[in-house]
């Protein structure tokens, strides 16, 4: 049980444990995500993107600039949360966690916001070097429509890959359970979930296919607090990332108790 005499410290101390730990590998966690950023927009909205025409009134440039922040916010919460317990239990600081004076839900919030300043971090650095390429190629800057919505879809998204994060560390034996789920699951589902397409370009089927996918809205929501422009509802959007939230959030609880990294 927690020690409520303590106050918020432990809770505070592990969430800025998280943000040092990414921040002492800046050149994996940073200048990585900085380079595959440069090479999707050269390869895909520059080289690509001009035989490719969308009835938005945006160039395939600009729609592809908020799916990249999207797609590199994900994967760095999900990855950092992941890398933080793995490495946990192999390294033998696993018992810190177990004996600290939090209670399981502020442990997971801790690891978690962890991994959602990360994705942030990434993600604003990739729409940095967005900018970049649409100043150099469009010759403006790509203005933000909706602020709220762009930093609810963020926030949401970030926070429930961080605990996908957790839950998937939680069970696994190795780092390689780790890899095969964030390449063989989570990887096609992001580029399944409209980085790089718009669903009008897809047949019925497959627009059927990729609506339950739920990183479509996520994607989405990013994209219409961006650029305005969505290929579904942003209210449905907002539902949808929200309940994928407290649905993420659950798993994560119950792995954490049921799970390999059980404190009971």
């Amino acid at each position: 049980m927690r020690d409520r005499s303590l106050g918020w410290t432990p809770f505070n101390t592990l969430f800025i444990r998280e943000i040092r730990r990414f921040l002492k590998v800046s050149g994996q966690t940073i200048l990585t995500p900085m380079m595959n950023s440069s090479l999707y927009l050269l390869i895909f909205g520059v080289s690509l993107g001009s035989q490719i025409q969308l009835s938005m009134d945006v160039s395939y440039l600009a729609f592809l600039i908020p799916g990249l922040v999207m797609m590199s916010c994900l994967n760095n919460a999900f990855q950092n949360s992941a890398s933080s317990v793995i490495n946990a239990k192999f390294s033998g600081d696993i018992e810190d966690f177990k004996t600290a004076p939090l209670a399981n839900w502020e442990l997971i919030w801790a690891i978690g916001l962890g991994g959602v300043v990360r994705g942030f971090v990434v993600g604003f650095v990739t729409w940095l070097v967005g900018q970049l390429f649409f100043y150099i190629y469009e010759g403006s800057i790509l203005g933000v429509e909706h602020m709220g919505w762009l930093f609810y879809f963020l926030t949401v998204g970030a926070a429930s890959f961080s605990f996908i994060g957790l839950s998937a560390a939680f069970w696994s034996k190795n780092f390689d359970q780790i890899g095969a789920l964030g390449g063989f699951v989570l990887l096609p589902l992001i580029y399944l979930g409209g980085v790089f397409f718009s669903l009008e370009n897809l047949n019925p089927f497959w627009q059927g296919v990729a609506s339950v996918n739920p990183l479509l809205y996520f994607i989405n929501g990013v994209r219409y607090g961006m650029l305005g422009i969505s290929d579904v509802s942003v209210i449905k959007a907002a539902i949808i990332s929200g309940g994928s939230l407290v649905f993420f959030f659950t798993v994560a609880f119950w792995s954490l108790k049921k799970g390999r990294f059980a404190r009971w």
